[in-house]
């Protein structure tokens, strides 16, 4: 039986970086991934295939160019499945051979099957050839999720679908309804969307994306249907069958029907922590099979397993899930490490996209602080322009009392891009005066965060910010030297 120091579960975005992190740390490392190759749910059904995807549909379709050349421009007359496969194919090679050469270079162990606990200290993998037995004194489960599947939905692989065998399309369809208004599923209407295909969406709440700042969402839906998105809100399915080959029909509990050539059911998703025998390491995840952990260390309740990424639930973003990941392997082997950020972006890749960080202005209004907001459109600027942009805008809240930044929310092209220099300014203690008083680039989107600054400071009171705001800007920059010297 071969002893390791770390054994990680799941080779996505958090346990890769938890394996490298503790390579780096000396030590030896396993990692036990069960899909065909590493990578895990990010890689090969998640994050990478589906932005890949995005991808492929606006420069195929032509959809960046059409506010300049009218909605009939196409780059592609005619685009079929194979074409978004062929582009999927070749980046998700790719994203493989990044990670295997990594694994390589920081001497990073990995096995192909499924691990199972024996008891706190050893775990079994189920491989092609037969069980193998491994130790460890240390685990990182990162196992992900996978689709939640209701029993009452007749998933056939090829008209009603989860969000991880809709990657496999053979065909592309006239009509889609997506049954989930949530990040995964808005996406993919989005996208499909793009291509001209009629879409509907269906979601049992008042409205979709609770976290995200109201008025961006109000944008963001006007320009759905704009376009001739369908969204059926407050509406809960009661019945999906598929009475003909070439469609399916929806019933809902309010007695209407929709009919669809093809049904995405994105409504959920759930930890895959069934195979784990996670009682048997004293562990246990709840009806999602999610599994609960410290906040700060991720420690579970068994003090040498840690748990990251997704499988612990919010925010369920592989950014985030990195750096679980690293945070985790250190608080294992006792190395410095920092507390996860206070802020950080959330990015949607839907079309448009969306990105936000800090509070919406719902949350300002909730805690009673006296605020301001500046907002900048990005047809108003020159850049927009040149790119033919009808819509999309940035929104920045700031404190009156310190001119401080509570929070920026973009939605449009490049807002997951632009968001991050709103971040650096947030997580610094930064002001208003920041952006006033610097020169950005010209022409480009990132301009657009001075025209906001600008136009929030011209509704503020002319004042200078206080000594305490001015204090905690230059404690924050002072912990930021010091890091980087660090």
């Amino acid at each position: 039986m071969q002893a390791f120091d770390l054994i990680v579960i799941g080779s996505g975005p958090a346990g890769r970086r938890a394996a490298v992190q503790a390579a780096k740390l000396k030590k030896s490392v396993l990692v036990v991934e069960k899909g065909r190759r590493v990578g895990g749910v990010c890689v090969h059904t998640g994050t990478i295939p589906s932005k890949t995807l995005r991808e492929t549909v606006l420069n195929l379709s032509g959809w960046r160019e059409r506010g300049v050349y009218g909605r009939a421009h196409r780059n592609k007359q005619s685009i079929t499945a194979e074409d978004l496969r062929r582009r999927l194919a070749i980046t998700l090679d790719h994203e493989v051979e990044i990670l295997e050469h990594q694994f390589s270079r920081n001497s990073v162990q990995w096995i192909r099957g499924e691990a199972s606990f024996i008891d706190p200290l050893h775990i079994e993998v189920a491989t092609e050839t037969g069980p193998q037995r491994f130790t460890a004194n240390r685990f990182i489960i990162a196992v992900g999720t996978e689709p939640y599947r209701p029993k009452h939905i007749p998933f056939d692989g090829d008209a009603i679908l989860d969000p991880d065998e809709i990657l496999a399309l053979t065909r592309l369809p006239r009509t889609l309804t997506v049954i989930g208004g949530g990040v995964i599923g808005i996406e993919y209407a989005t996208i499909f969307s793009a291509l001209d295909v009629k879409v509907t969406v269906i979601e049992p709440n008042d409205h979709i994306f609770p976290f995200i700042d109201r008025e961006l969402v109000d944008e963001f839906i006007h320009e759905l249907r704009d376009r001739g998105m369908s969204l059926r809100l407050q509406s809960k399915v009661k019945r999906v069958t598929r009475p003909a080959k070439d469609g399916c029909l929806i019933e809902l509990e309010d007695s209407r029907q929709i009919w669809s050539e093809m049904v995405l059911f994105a409504a959920g998703r759930k930890g895959a922590t069934d195979g784990l025998e996670l009682e048997r390491a004293g562990l246990y995840a709840d009806d999602r099979g999610k599994i609960g952990v410290d906040a700060n260390t991720f420690r579970t309740s068994q003090p040498h397993i840690h748990a990251v990424g997704d499988v612990i639930g919010f925010p369920s973003l592989a950014s985030t899930s990195m750096e679980q990941g690293r945070i985790a392997a250190c608080h294992a082997f006792d190395a410095p490490s920092q507390a996860p950020p206070e802020f950080f972006p959330y990015g949607i890749y839907s079309v448009p996209e969306m990105s936000t960080i800090g509070m919406t202005e719902e949350q300002v209004r909730q805690k009673s602080i006296p605020y301001e907001c500046g907002v900048a459109r990005f047809r108003e600027t020159a850049r927009g322009q040149i790119m033919g942009l009808n819509a999309g805008f940035m929104k920045m809240i700031f404190a009156l009392e310190t001119r401080r930044l509570l929070g920026v929310h973009i939605v449009g092209e490049g807002a997951t891009e632009l968001i991050h220099i709103g971040q650096a300014v947030l997580n610094l203690g930064g002001t208003l005066d920041y952006f006033v008083e610097n020169t950005f680039n010209y022409p480009t989107l990132a301009e657009a965060y001075k025209i906001a600054a600008l136009d929030a400071w011209n509704r503020m009171p002319r004042k200078q910010p206080s000594v305490a705001a001015h204090d905690d800007a230059m404690a924050a920059l002072e912990r930021f030297a010091k890091a980087a010297r660090s």
